[in-house]
């Protein structure tokens, strides 16, 4: 057994609301899941915001995603509680930390500096947050959307406290891609399949998505390959609750 004990309840969305506010008073719930979308409108981040901070173990509470993407790690000023993260960015980056891609000599904050990292993805939920967060520690993060490249770093030498973003005009993944340590694809269905000829020899290769951007042929080129990380996910989502 984990320890961990649920409560699936299903309701209709016009009463998520108030189920909600009842499950914030309930001394017995501890953290709080709720399957989006809902509504699938802005009426969703009000439910997202409407969840008691201290229960939000997704982090998706507007003060946690202010830290992170203003690179704020801590709670406190004494930093004994760290900010809630989003649980798949979390799980991506835990992974990055077992394959040693994170480089412990460094100082905490600083550990991806002189790694170029491509995420094929720029999704609210798990590309933008990624991006920031792999940034913050010191990657230039090439992100790729459907229509641009952008470029996440904390400047030249990492001295910024915090990343930038840059349009990295007329760039696709044509150019960022061979440039990359590490390539972190989640493009959902499963007409994309990712352009392997470009990757790096050697290149570590992780999928989010549900369906396998990556054909079997990224064995012959990726060092590590890693197929899902769903598993990761929900031990993030775990830890979150503690």
């Amino acid at each position: 057994m984990s320890g961990f004990g649920f409560s699936l309840l299903k309701v209709d969305r016009e009463e998520i609301e108030r189920h909600i506010l009842a499950a914030n008073e309930n001394d017995d719930v501890d953290g709080i899941i709720v399957y989006y979308p809902v509504f699938n409108s802005r009426q969703d981040q009000y439910l997202q915001q409407l969840i008691d901070v201290k229960k939000d173990v997704e982090g998706l509470s507007h003060r946690y995603v202010f830290n992170m993407y203003q690179n704020i790690r801590f709670l406190d000023e004494q930093k004994l509680q760290k900010s809630i993260l989003p649980c798949t960015p979390l799980a991506i980056v835990k992974i990055l930390e077992y394959l040693k891609v994170y480089n412990t000599i460094l100082p905490y904050g600083n550990r991806l500096f002189g790694h170029s990292i491509s995420i094929v993805n720029r999704s609210e939920v798990v590309g933008r947050p990624l991006a920031a967060l792999l940034a913050n520690d010191g990657a230039c993060v090439y992100s790729v959307d459907i229509k641009d490249v952008q470029q996440f770093t904390r400047g030249k030498g990492i001295k910024k406290s915090r990343y930038d973003v840059v349009e990295l005009n007329d760039w696709t993944l044509e150019d960022c891609v061979p440039l990359s340590d590490v390539v972190i694809s989640g493009v959902p269905g499963d007409a994309f399949k990712f352009p392997t000829h470009l990757l790096k020899e050697g290149a570590i290769c992780i999928n989010f998505s549900t369906e396998k951007n990556f054909g079997p042929e990224v064995k012959d080129k990726a060092s590590i390959y890693v197929p899902a990380v769903g598993k990761v996910t929900i031990i993030v989502l775990l830890r979150n609750l503690l």
